[in-house]
């Protein structure tokens, strides 16, 4: 069971989180719990960070925001003995959950979880600090914003657990934002490669990195809401949604979801001598200084020179452009323009292997509300585009109704 910040956002909420917890024990199920900090802590500490230094040592950041769970897992573990449960808390560290030495967003290597096993045993549960490891070096790691929800897989999967639940602020996992959309639905079940690439685009439900995992590992992962009361969720109730193997999804739809990204910065580097490597000198040092690139379009600009525009998230734009003034010399560019004032919108769907005309719908849609395109990608079952951000609600409603996603159109 794991459960985000909103559901440990205060002492109130907290007591009932310990309370869904002894709900499944009370039903007979070994349960392990991994937790978040509490709503806004982790923005509190960032925070704190970036009033010291923008390009503050990464290392030192980890031992900062990694407070956040330790301080949730400890308040979660008084408040299950506090119920007559035998439970502990624990830190990525002592677990150990190994990671490597990216600060910041770092990868899980392994998990010795036998002193988790045998803490079970025993009659504890066990809360574990999400979101965080330690390296080989010895230092404290995070794994990334919603790292939680990986920590949770990872241990579900080290565990042999019968399913991970991801407890959060929704009741599981829908077409689109229903912040926007109101007309959403919710999904009873939805592929892993589906919810890899809806959450690699901006679905906030669950982090990239833990379906990739659970992909992976084959761990059944149910999302669902800490917030709606009633008894505990068993194996084929479905309170929420389930995340799952293609094979258990039997009608294929020709778009599951619209997702956005509001955390997009677009890097336009201009007037680059068009010559092989090029390509290889902007990227490869933006790769070595973990700075991750998703869209990528390249453009004629005459005179034997080309024009690289991609996109990064707005956290990795300061780094990035300092790499690239680093890299002047041998990329010999003109000049670079940023633009963050951007947004990333996405469809996807299994269907699309097998259906035509996905794309087509997009561009029309977007063009018919004078939206202009400003980068496109895909990839097998998803078409990304890149517009200007004042435009993201409008886009998502449209294109929603025409994808005929809506729960009237649905029904």
């Amino acid at each position: 069971m794991k459960f985000g910040g909103t559901s440990v956002a205060d002492l109130d909420r907290i007591r009932t989180v310990a309370q869904k917890v002894k709900k499944q024990v009370m039903a007979g199920c070994e349960v392990a719990v991994v937790v978040s900090a509490m709503s806004g802590e982790t923005n509190r500490l960032v925070g704190y960070c970036n009033s010291l230094a923008k390009l503050y040592d990464p290392q030192e950041y980890d031992s900062i925001v990694a407070t956040g769970e330790q301080v949730t897992s400890g308040l979660l573990a008084i408040a299950l003995q506090e119920l007559g449960l035998k439970s502990r808390s624990w830190q990525g560290w002592q677990i150990p959950l190994k990671t490597d030495h990216a600060y910041g967003k770092a990868r899980i290597e392994t998990i010795e979880s036998s002193v988790l096993v045998d803490s079970m045993q025993n009659g504890y549960v066990p809360v574990i600090a999400g979101f965080q490891g330690i390296s080989e070096e010895g230092r404290i790691t995070t794994l990334g914003r919603g790292g939680s929800d990986t920590s949770a897989v990872a241990l579900a999967a080290s565990l042999s657990a019968s399913r991970c639940d991801i407890y959060t602020d929704v009741d599981g996992i829908y077409t689109t934002d229903p912040r926007i959309v109101p007309e959403a639905r919710r999904l009873e079940k939805i592929t892993y490669e589906e919810m890899l690439e809806l959450a690699s685009v901006g679905a906030k439900v669950l982090q990239t990195r833990s379906v990739e995992l659970a992909m992976k590992e084959k761990v059944r992962v149910q999302v669902l809401s800490s917030f709606v009361e009633g008894p505990a969720p068993m194996e084929g109730e479905l309170p929420g949604s389930l995340v799952v193997d293609e094979e258990e999804v039997m009608e294929k739809e020709k778009v599951t979801g619209i997702a956005y990204s509001r955390d997009e910065a677009k890097i336009s580097v201009r007037n680059v001598p068009d010559r092989p490597g090029v390509a290889a000198a902007i990227f490869v040092p933006l790769a070595q200084a973990n700075v991750n690139v998703d869209m990528i379009v390249q453009s004629s600009g005459g005179d034997g020179l080309t024009n690289m525009v991609f996109t990064t998230s707005k956290t990795d734009l300061a780094r990035a452009i300092q790499i690239l003034e680093l890299e002047r010399g041998n990329i010999q560019y003109g000049e670079i323009v940023t633009d963050d004032s951007v947004v990333k919108i996405s469809v996807v769907g299994i269907g699309m292997r097998s259906h035509a005309g996905i794309a087509g719908t997009m561009f029309q849609t977007l063009s018919e509300r004078s939206i202009n395109v400003q980068v496109i990608s895909t990839s097998e079952i998803k078409v990304s585009v890149l517009i200007a951000a004042e435009y993201t609600e409008l886009a998502v409603r449209a294109l929603h109704k025409a994808y005929g996603l809506d729960m009237a159109q649905a029904g």
